[in-house]
């Protein structure tokens, strides 16, 4: 399969799934954050998978999830998911801070996650730095956001939910990012080319071509900078073949049970 400039996608392919229930499937179906973890140690995955490193959800995190909620899925749809705000203290006339008692007991009756003051200002800051880019625009005006895929891909059960699909243009991921000059860097680092080749890889199980992908990052601080990548056929195609090959070994791990951490072996380490 190679990439197709004439494209149409047909969007009914892609499911939709509250984010919980998706996770909830993890010991079903591998997922480019499981591949991804198993590529980087694979006594990580294994530890993750045996519940010896429990899911944490920080602060950046919930930034994070409910900054895609408002740019992807809109202001209606940012509203249902998350509280705003937090309870006024009577002798300042200002919000108590987050890590208040006050704050903490407001909380705790909301029934869903809650957003300070404070980063509901810095996402809607980011979600202006993304409409200041025609790019970014065009790429999220038509489309469906958080689609899920669930297939066979290297005759192993998968699962990807996708950021945003066009169905003219291919898929997109928003990633947000302290420093846009440096995200380059950061995407080699953190292996998003990886997590997208999976995504464009097991989507085209589905529709029987791979499409074209692209990365949009958005500063998560000041100037708020947008910018938007294509990534080329050629770094997916090498990333595709780094994946397909490390869940070659995943299974063959799973066959032996053996999860090393790669690091069994004395290196040579040579400082110029």
């Amino acid at each position: 399969m190679t990439v197709t400039d004439d494209l149409i996608i047909d969007l009914g392919v892609l499911a939709a799934e509250p984010a919980d229930e998706y996770h909830a499937k993890a010991g079903e179906y591998l997922s480019s954050h499981q591949l991804l973890d198993f590529m980087s140690c694979p006594w990580l995955y294994r530890k993750k998978q045996l519940g010896l490193i429990p899911d944490s959800d920080t602060p950046a995190l919930l930034v994070g999830r409910a900054t895609h909620v408002r740019i992807l899925e809109g202001p209606d749809e940012y509203a249902t998911q998350f509280a705003f705000g937090g309870p006024i203290n009577p002798k300042t006339n200002k919000p108590f801070g987050s890590n208040t008692k006050a704050f903490a007991e407001w909380a705790e009756v909301q029934g869903k996650p809650v957003l300070s003051h404070d980063n509901v200002d810095l996402i809607e800051q980011m979600a202006s730095g993304v409409a200041m880019n025609d790019e970014a625009v065009d790429l999220l005006l038509y489309g469906r956001s958080e689609g899920v895929v669930r297939t066979t891909y290297c005759e192993t059960p998968c699962q990807i939910r996708i950021d945003w699909v066009h169905p003219h243009r291919g898929i997109v991921d928003l990633k947000t990012t302290a420093d846009l000059t440096w995200f380059e860097n950061e995407t080699k680092r953190r292996r998003y080319h990886n997590q997208l080749a999976f995504y464009q890889a097991v989507f085209a199980q589905v529709i029987d071509q791979l499409v074209p992908v692209y990365l949009i990052g958005i500063e998560k601080v000041e100037p708020f900078r947008c910018g938007v990548w294509q990534i080329s056929d050629n770094t997916l195609a090498i990333a595709r073949q780094e994946n397909e090959a490390a869940i070659a070994r995943l299974r063959r791990a799973w066959e032996i049970d053996a999860f090393p951490t790669g690091y069994e072996d004395i290196r040579v380490m040579e400082v110029t």
